[in-house]
């Protein structure tokens, strides 16, 4: 290796090197000779780091080709001229960019590929009966439909007639399922009163939404009672967009050729694990629903300010961070907050699709032997997986979260510090949880004192009955589970940081009314810094989101935007590598506030 050059501010600039690749158990280079190419140029920063690592510090540098890299390959073996192969020579260098011959006032730098390709189709994102129907295929469609509130299956049962009959047959089913076991039968309509709740009901309110108006069918829906603990958050509204907010849907940049620096790659880094869950999928159906589809980037642009830096004041933002989340969005910068905050309000109906559609994808992954968490957040309660803080659901009442309990298999439950809503534990010990906290219970409370170094409580007898039930989850015999008691205070203070860190220092939508699409984005974004951690750190350390937004927040990444794709090139160099051999830099289809556009992901 040629001698470096040292400069003044500490950065280390490399003229010349030489790698040797060494081929041992045969004469193939494997399947791909010339993809080993790109092997080494990635496996450089390593190489470089541990050569350098008397002048290098912390962990190691983020290196960036910026200058055309040419890497010559001369097949064999040390010493010998192998098998008469010539060297061949592999240029690794950013695509050529060319100016084209137009006026200055919308001059833009147009690859040379793109210069050649066709007019891309234009694309729409797909209709909400595409949503439901993929569920339905997978038999979930049940379980999203006992998560959602009335109201919002109220809206989508209008936005799927005539487009998916059998699924708007279904939503009213669960409509009707939900008065009837409430005992409000005297409010019901009359043909509906003597039904009971099950597959014939379905059968008889399918064929219903398929034969009769539209107008009858809606009438029936709102004559249909809200059943207790799915009715929309009292004091709260929603509106359809009106007129003027149409008129005025989010400027996005349709430039064709566009490269940004972004200070964070982190918001970009989510979209891979939201798109393997369903959620990027999900999002176009559910806003479509609404008829917001088109606002997805202000959708996108607050899931980014969650991961971005903290508001200052509550709601100040750097000028950075505007940047940041109006690339990941596909906009012009700035971000308009005052969108932002009509969006806020639109979408509220189409939110608990999306926090659904999330809720059901770490169920499935949940081991009920395993227990979950609960703190009291924002006059609400915030559910979470205690294995890798993967978020579950944040409801405004209890009886909200036991679909989501139900659905993990029932397992026990850690209740940690945090402002409780009234009547919290008095009602999950009604419906049989077995919890166990370090919160002083209310008077009336009905909870045990636990025999314990420190002050723990269960669920006493009577309502509590569920607990004994749970014995082998996390009570035995009136006495705390030793295991589950010693990491109580661990999760709570986890617990809290994460709290701390998404809910309250970064602020999504600061100045909206309430907190659902607050609510919404923090889910979404804890689940991508979750997955990320799970996927880096598993077994090496405690996993917690946070590790991610520390470790790679800082991490700077150019954001080039084509007509079919949008290109996110992170510099080379240990994290880079580590996202890579995680599988966290593959590429995402079909993102609906791209319009469509694939983002993909490279290092230099």
């Amino acid at each position: 290796m040629s001698v470096p050059t040292v400069r003044t501010t500490g950065e280390i600039e490399v003229h010349h090197c030489t790698m040797t690749v060494v081929r041992r158990g045969g004469w193939s280079w494997g399947p791909d000779p010339r993809g080993l190419v790109r092997e080494v140029v990635d496996a450089l920063p390593e190489v470089l780091e541990e050569h350098f690592a008397e002048h290098l510090v912390g962990e190691g540098p983020d290196v960036e080709i910026t200058e055309p890299v040419t890497v010559t390959v001369r097949p064999g073996r040390p010493g010998r001229s192998g098998r008469g192969e010539m060297p061949f020579e592999v240029h690794v260098a950013p695509v050529s960019v060319t100016e084209l011959p137009t006026d200055a006032s919308s001059a833009q730098p147009v690859s040379f590929e793109e210069e050649l390709s066709p007019e891309r189709t234009p694309w729409s994102a797909p209709p909400t009966a595409a949503l439901f129907t993929e569920l339905a295929e997978r038999n979930e469609l049940d379980a999203l439909l006992a998560l959602l509130p009335d109201h919002s299956l109220r809206v989508y049962l209008l936005a799927l007639l005539g487009a998916d009959d059998a699924s708007a047959g279904q939503l009213l089913a669960e409509l009707a399922r939900r008065a009837l076991l409430s005992g409000t039968t005297e409010e019901l309509p009359e043909q509906l009163r003597d039904a009971q709740p099950g597959p014939a009901l379905t059968r008889f309110l399918t064929d219903y939404a398929a034969s009769a108006d539209r107008e009858e069918v809606g009438r029936l829906a709102g004559s249909l009672p809200d059943a207790v603990g799915h009715a929309d958050r009292p004091g709260r509204t929603s509106e359809p967009p009106s007129p003027a907010a149409e008129g005025t849907s989010a400027s996005r940049s349709r430039t064709t050729a566009r490269e940004v620096r972004v200070c964070s790659v982190l918001p970009f880094l989510l979209a891979g694990p939201l798109a393997r869950i369903g959620y990027l999928d999900a999002i176009g159906p559910a806003l479509a629903g609404i008829e917001l589809a088109e606002e997805a980037p202000l959708f996108a642009a607050a899931l980014a300010y969650k991961v971005l830096g903290a508001t200052a004041r509550g709601w100040r933002r750097t000028e950075q961070d505007r940047e940041a989340a109006a690339a990941f969005a596909g906009l012009d910068p700035p971000v308009s907050e005052e969108r932002l905050t009509d969006f806020a309000r639109q979408a509220r109906p189409a939110l608990p699709l999306l926090d659904g559609v999330l809720a059901l994808s770490v169920c499935r992954g949940h081991d009920p032997a395993d227990p979950l968490l609960i703190t009291g957040v924002d006059d609400g309660l915030l559910l979470v997986d205690a294995q890798g803080m993967f978020p579950i659901a944040w409801a405004g009442e209890t009886a909200r979260l036991l679909p989501h309990w139900q659905a993990c298999g029932r397992p026990p439950v850690l209740i940690c510090d945090g402002p409780l809503p009234p009547g919290a534990l008095r009602e999950l010990a009604a419906a049989g949880v077995p919890f166990m906290t370090a919160v002083r219970p209310l008077r009336g409370d009905p909870v045990t004192r636990l025999p314990w170094r420190t002050p723990l409580w269960t669920a006493g007898d009577g309502p509590g009955e569920g607990v004994r039930e749970g014995v082998r989850e996390g009570v035995r015999e009136g006495r705390p589970d030793p295991r589950l008691a010693a990491e109580l205070p661990g999760h709570t203070a986890r617990l809290a940081d994460l709290v701390n860190a998404l809910a309250v220092e970064r602020r999504a939508v600061p100045l909206a009314e309430d907190g659902d699409l607050e609510h919404t984005v923090t889910l979404a974004a804890t689940l991508g810094l979750s997955t990320i951690a799970w996927t880096l750190w598993q077994g090496r350390e405690t996993l917690h989101p946070l590790l991610s937004l520390s470790r790679f927040a800082d991490l700077e990444a150019t954001v080039r935007f084509e007509s079919d794709a949008v290109r996110v090139r992170v510099p080379l160099g240990r994290r880079h590598a580590d996202l890579l051999r995680g599988g966290l830099l593959a590429d995402v289809p079909d993102v609906v506030w791209l319009d469509g556009r694939t983002l993909t992901f490279s290092g230099g």
